[in-house]
């Protein structure tokens, strides 16, 4: 009873993990929290490109048919030919419908026909849902064509058909979708860990006030570097293990993509200052790694199709780094997209890191002012006791 009562006290000291908050949160974030971002259980209004080389009154019609359908949401139609892996890149699209020439003219003439479909094989478990929409209007235009020509229909090597292409990851590797996923995240994960008690450590340490006071926010920033490069080196020694050993499809440029890794990092380590700023210790700030990183794993691609998410969700998702990263994963090292193919994506982010830096630097210049107040009052009650 000596030992529980010792540990209860402990336990409500405020110097280790504030267990009783961090477990009721938890619940609250997974039920409600995760249970609103997550409501969705299909991918309604898949994004869905169109390439309309016919341009007729029967390819627009099938583009209405699809317009109609609750898994299928048109982004755009164009009529010139188009490299349909372009219009992939930021996840723009799940997939591109290709309708060829002479699509009306065969399908009047009871001639064979075909559309082509290229599929974002980046997760196969967001266009299962399109692929069914799909394959039923063709059922459907195939069945109009019977019932108008029923002898001529029936014909053998007549009718519409779907020619469907996997981009990206064909084979459905786990090495391009959830292995790649749990690399980042679990790396992320252990970098918070190391970084977010910082603030507090200089605190415990006495040298926090010397920073406020002589130091600038850059100085606490620079204190990220060692851990950024150990942080950005393991990423790529768990990347060149998967491309040796794996399957992992590297069809970008590698430079490029040290470039994302190079603004996400301080971003995420300057987001890991924040949310341990005010904590009493190392340990206490360690438990609000929960607040940010699992986030950005589970809204950020990895765990389910991005579909799925309502559209304010995926607007949302990027308040969370780890997010960021996954889009430049996914369009850099699996779609081959260049730098100028992401230049809004890198434009984004550096305003998404000089907010954070903004931030941190009024949070650097408020505890300075509260220092100095701080300091003024004790030497005013100093010299008024002498």
């Amino acid at each position: 009873m000596h030992s529980l009562k010792d540990e209860i006290k402990f336990f409500f000291s405020g110097k280790g993990m504030p267990y009783e908050k961090v477990s009721i949160m938890v619940a609250i974030v997974v039920t409600v929290f995760l249970g609103t971002l997550l409501g969705n259980n299909f991918a309604k209004n898949a994004n869905v490109s169109v390439i309309d080389l016919d341009n007729s009154k029967y390819s627009h019609e099938i583009i209405d048919e699809m317009s109609a359908s609750p898994f299928i949401k048109i982004k755009a139609v164009l009529n010139m030919p188009t490299d349909p892996k372009a219009l992939f890149y930021r996840d723009q699209n799940v997939a591109v419908v290709y309708l060829p020439k002479n699509l009306e003219q065969n399908r009047y003439s009871q001639s064979a026909g075909s559309i082509g479909v290229f599929y974002d094989n980046t997760n196969s478990a967001q266009t299962a849902d399109l692929k069914g929409a799909l394959n039923e209007i063709i059922a459907i235009e195939n069945q109009k064509s019977i019932v108008e020509n029923p002898v001529t229909a029936a014909a053998a090597g007549t009718g519409l058909s779907l020619n469907d292409r996997e981009l990206f990851n064909p084979v459905n590797s786990n090495s391009n979708g959830e292995v790649l996923g749990f690399l980042f995240f679990f790396s992320s994960m252990f970098f918070v860990f190391a970084t977010i008690g910082m603030v507090p450590r200089l605190r415990m340490e006495k040298k926090l006030g010397e920073e406020l006071i002589h130091g600038n926010p850059f100085s606490l920033m620079l204190r990220l570097v060692p851990y950024s490069g150990c942080f950005i080196a393991a990423l790529f020694v768990g990347m060149v293990i998967l491309r040796l050993f794996g399957d992992m499809t590297l069809a970008g440029n590698l430079l490029v993509f040290l470039l994302s890794l190079l603004f996400y990092v301080p971003a995420l380590g300057i987001m890991s200052l924040l949310f341990g700023w005010t904590s009493a210790n190392p340990g206490v700030a360690a438990s609000r790694m929960i607040l940010f990183v699992p986030a950005g794993f589970i809204l950020g691609g990895p765990t389910g199709p991005i579909p799925v998410l309502s559209e304010w969700v995926r607007v949302f998702s990027h308040v969370f780094p780890l997010t960021w990263e996954y889009h430049f994963t996914r369009d850099i090292l699996t779609r081959g997209a260049s730098f100028m193919d992401c230049s809004k994506e890198f434009g984004a982010l550096m305003l998404y890191l000089g907010a954070l830096a903004v931030i941190f630097c009024f949070c650097f210049y408020r505890a300075r002012v509260k220092l100095i107040k701080k300091k003024s009052s004790e030497n005013l009650l100093l010299t008024e006791g002498e």
